[in-house]
């Protein structure tokens, strides 16, 4: 039989069944706690491991999503940033175009819209930087458009672009009748400036000559002082952009008429006709236009040496007056002194008469 030793005062003893059994759930409970708690350590462990993985692994991500967050962020701000500059730019052409006409307006809109569409497109597709396409001038804009309203309005004329070596004009105009043939030539130029120029005139009609244009027409939004639609000077149409195809029309109803005046005189004889033809060109009416401006230049500057000469000697005249007025006062106030010189304060020349003091031996004052 098993024997157990106290541990108290060391005897040994049998041990009963009971005890035994008692014991030995005791030590199997004591080793299943020990199980027990080495399994949850083990367990909080691998746990924390675990946990801790998994916190890394989301530091790592979210430092990934910041990156990204801070990527995106960046980029949302050049668009705002853009989008800004959008904005801006519209409130400033909406400032100005408050203060121009409605013409005008439609311009400087059509322009914006083209920025516009432009610079969406490039954000839409990259969101790169801006703008990466050229904007045409106010005044390619004005040109393109006036084309594309004379094309519209006359569509039996052929609207074609200046040919090349043409300085000045834009648009060639040619008037073409009901059966197709040349009646004849506008050519057309637009101006979008801060300030009128009298020498477009001059370099208009030029261009006009080289091609034998019939007319020309000026088309600026800027026009000349007293000039509110349109107006003919020196020999040069010159109208807002609103009136552009109302005065063609015009135009162009005359030039079809002296056609068929033209067209006429091939019934008459053969010499006359080519007279007639010559004195009704284009060409020669250039060249007495041209003459015309010549007389017109040295009339205007001997105008000018008249104007001039009148202004020196009405000078002279006033200096002379003067110098009358002069004499007079200087007179008045000796010929109390002096008897000698009563009543010459009254002439036209004060001037003393020779030997009138020859012998009059008085003393002054």
């Amino acid at each position: 039989m098993d024997k157990i030793k106290c541990p108290h005062c060391h005897k040994t003893f049998p041990m009963s069944e009971a005890i035994r059994h008692e014991l030995e759930e005791k030590v199997r409970v004591e080793q299943t706690e020990k199980l027990k708690e080495r399994f949850e350590k083990e367990k909080t462990e691998e746990v924390a491991s675990e946990r801790k993985k998994a916190l890394q692994e989301a530091e790592s991500k979210n430092k990934e999503k910041d990156k990204e967050l801070e990527k995106q962020k960046a980029e949302k701000i050049e668009l705002e940033k853009k989008l800004a500059k959008i904005e801006e730019d519209k409130k400033i052409v909406e400032e100005n175009v408050k203060k121009n006409e409605a013409e005008k307006y439609r311009l400087d809109r059509l322009a914006y819209e083209r920025k516009i569409s432009s610079m969406q497109k490039s954000i839409d597709e990259a969101k790169r930087k801006g703008n990466q396409g050229s904007q045409q001038s106010q005044g390619d804009i004005l040109e393109i458009d006036l084309k594309e309203r004379l094309i519209q309005s006359f569509s039996y004329d052929l609207i074609k672009d200046v040919p090349t070596g043409i300085r000045g004009g834009d648009i060639v105009q040619e008037i073409k009748n009901k059966f197709g043939n040349t009646a004849g030539i506008i050519l057309w130029e637009t101006k979008r400036q801060k300030a009128w120029s009298k020498g477009w005139l001059v370099k208009l009609k030029d261009d006009m000559r080289k091609i034998s244009a019939s007319d020309c027409i000026l088309v600026s939004d800027i026009l000349p002082p007293n000039v509110k639609s349109y107006d003919r000077i020196d020999n040069v149409w010159v109208t807002s952009y609103e009136y552009a195809v109302r005065l063609a029309i015009v135009l162009r109803v005359g030039i079809l008429n002296v056609a068929i005046a033209r067209s006429g005189a091939s019934h008459t004889d053969d010499n006359l006709r080519k007279f007639y033809a010559i004195v009704n060109s284009d060409k020669f009416r250039h060249a007495l236009e041209a003459r015309k401006e010549i007389i017109v230049t040295m009339e205007n500057e001997l105008e000018a040496d008249k104007a001039s000469t009148d202004r020196k000697w009405r000078r002279q005249a006033a200096n002379i007056e003067k110098l009358k007025n002069n004499n007079r006062e200087l007179v008045g106030m000796l010929e109390d002194h002096v008897p000698a010189l009563k009543g010459l304060s009254e002439s036209e020349y004060p001037m003393l008469e020779e030997g009138k003091n020859e012998n009059n031996d008085q003393t002054l004052f």
